[in-house]
């Protein structure tokens, strides 16, 4: 029986801005209420940070890891099995952006600065620190650090971002519901969504999301500015760190001003391009063959090892490596999903959910693979020869990790200041697209709001960074998305479950038709068969009684 959707709307008129009043409102309470703890009592809210982070983690850490897992078989089945072929936005729909276009605008959101900043600091910390490998070959250690980044960096999360993603997509395109959370859990909750379970599922949406974004700006400007640092002079301190988050915050409320066809599309672009030419330029000038040879080496290392890694659970061990990495990654990426995984359903129409899959869970990860092995593997490569200088640097400060790897290459100053450009424009794209991901959920899925409620949300992401950055540095970011994201990975498996049923529940209605179709068509064959056959026989015995007359004619003519 397929679902029948009652409409009801949510968003209204208020002091010149279009909201869904609850979720609107909720959310800001709760975002001032944290913000304000923070400030007014930084050393209780660190304490309480660590023990609910501790507390997640090790109670948790367990829930994570097998719904990461999860999300993965569920993306596969839904690409290669019955509901392949079907098109978001019906049979008829198509694409709104180039496969160029869609695929930069996809990638730029969901990989974010985490493959400028992590792709040589995770192989370094990884090999210094051995999650399981501790005094065995630095060969073989080394090997390993490659393959938990991958773990991190890879398919899990990208399989996060297709769940919510397609699961966006299908039920605004295909139910024609308005696009925000609530709309996913329709065949599990029926109109309810349209009550507090849908502001609750939102509200919770527009944490997570903002918690994300505030995290991945906090590491973006640390970065940006050890960038400043390396290529200006400028000091690198919390004043001017705060001051690069209030750039990047005008930055992208102008950007979201002019919407997803100009802004982001103009930023995603640049994205790739900046990020290519960086890879070009490293490929060109640095070991070439190597480069080329340890992905194809770092490829099978990692398919070797996918189940023995994703599955780990440190639970023989009894150490804490995997609870403060990789429990914080699975947290990162689920709280990043609600965002990027509207603004890809956003940008995904005419896909099909074979397309959709391949391009969103496969691709990215290939390409995060190629971007690793260049910049971490040559790292990993000099590290067994000898040089230390990579491993200073990351003690000493994550961020500077990537401009002295430049200084090991011709053109050294060319690609700081491209490095310094490719993280500022990610960040300011993941700040653009953010603010026009949540404005679009509190305003109850509206596409088309007032641009100043955009400025609301672009300056809130800002002050988030800002105020968790002054009360805790980049361990206070960590811990809040690892906590923010528990409760939103129950919600991706309801998920999952809810658009199995929905497709499902259409696939039968789609079969039924094609059936009664095909029944129609053989019902008219079988009438059209029966009528020539009686046609045939009406002429046959037409053309016997004329041979009959014929015949008694000419007897009578000789009689």
């Amino acid at each position: 029986m397929s679902i029948k959707v009652t409409r009801r709307e949510s968003a209204s008129k208020f002091l010149g801005l279009l909201v869904n009043k609850t979720v609107f409102f909720a959310a800001m309470s709760i975002l001032i209420a944290i913000v304000g703890f923070t400030l007014l009592f930084e050393e209780k809210a660190s304490y309480y940070y660590n023990l609910a982070q501790t507390a997640v983690s090790a109670h948790g850490g367990w829930m994570y890891t097998l719904a990461v897992n999860l999300f993965i078989f569920f993306c596969l089945y839904m690409a290669f099995g019955k509901f392949g072929s079907v098109r978001i936005g019906g049979s008829k729909a198509k694409p709104e952006f180039s496969l160029w276009a869609w695929f930069a605008m996809l990638f730029s959101a969901g990989i974010g600065n985490g493959l400028v900043l992590f792709s040589i600091a995770d192989p370094v910390r990884d090999f210094l620190n051995p999650p399981r490998l501790a005094g065995e070959n630095p060969a073989i250690i080394a090997q390993e650090a490659i393959n938990f980044s991958f773990l991190h960096h890879g398919i899990h999360g990208w399989a996060i971002y297709s769940v919510v993603g397609l699961a966006l997509a299908y039920f605004t395109f295909n139910r024609k519901m308005p696009l925000t959370l609530r709309s996913i859990f329709y065949p599990v909750l029926g109109n309810r969504i349209y009550g507090w379970m849908g502001d609750v599922i939102d509200v919770m949406a527009v944490i997570t999301t903002l918690f994300g974004l505030a995290t991945t700006i906090g590491f973006g400007v640390g970065q940006i500015n050890s960038g400043f640092t390396h290529v200006f002079g400028i000091p690198s301190s919390l004043f001017y760190q705060i001051l690069i988050i209030v750039g990047v915050t005008l930055a992208a409320t102008l950007s979201a001003f002019s919407g997803v066809n100009k802004g982001v599309q103009m930023l995603s672009k640049l994205n790739v391009r900046v990020a290519s030419a960086i890879f070009i330029l490293v490929v060109v000038l640095g070991p070439t063959t190597f480069i080329f040879k340890s992905y194809i080496q770092n490829l099978g290392s990692y398919l070797t090892n996918f189940i023995d890694m994703s599955t780990w659970t440190e639970s023989l061990q009894g150490t804490n490596w995997q609870k403060t990495r990789t429990i914080m990654y699975w947290g990162w990426w689920i709280s990043w999903s609600p965002f990027v995984g509207t603004f890809i359903a956003r940008i995904s129409k005419g896909r099909t959910i074979k397309e959709f899959i391949l391009c969103v869970l496969i691709l990215p990860a290939l390409v995060t693979f190629l971007w690793f092995s260049a910049f971490g593997g040559t790292t990993m490569r000099d590290i067994l020869l000898g040089d230390t200088a990579m491993i200073a640097a990351v003690n000493d400060n994550i961020s500077t990790a990537l401009y002295v790897f430049f200084d090991k290459f011709p053109l050294a100053m060319l690609l700081k200041v491209l490095g310094v450009v490719l993280i500022c424009s990610f960040i300011i794209t993941s700040a653009d697209s953010g603010a026009l991901v949540v404005d679009s959920i509190t305003s109850g899925g509206k596409l088309k709001t007032p641009a100043f409620q955009r400025v609301i949300w672009a300056v809130a992401i800002g002050v988030i960074a800002s105020v968790l950055m002054y009360g805790g540095g980049l361990n206070a970011l960590q811990t809040v998305v690892t906590i923010s994201g528990l409760p939103f990975a129950f919600m991706l498996v309801m998920m999952c479950a809810s658009l199995y049923k929905g497709l499902n529940e259409d696939y039968e209605k789609t079969r039924r038709k094609e059936q009664l179709l095909e029944k129609e068509s053989y019902r008219k064959n079988i009438i059209e068969l029966i009528n020539k056959e009686r046609d045939k026989k009406n002429k046959e015995r037409l053309e016997v009684d004329n041979t009959q007359n014929q015949d008694d004619h000419e007897s009578t003519i000789k009689t």
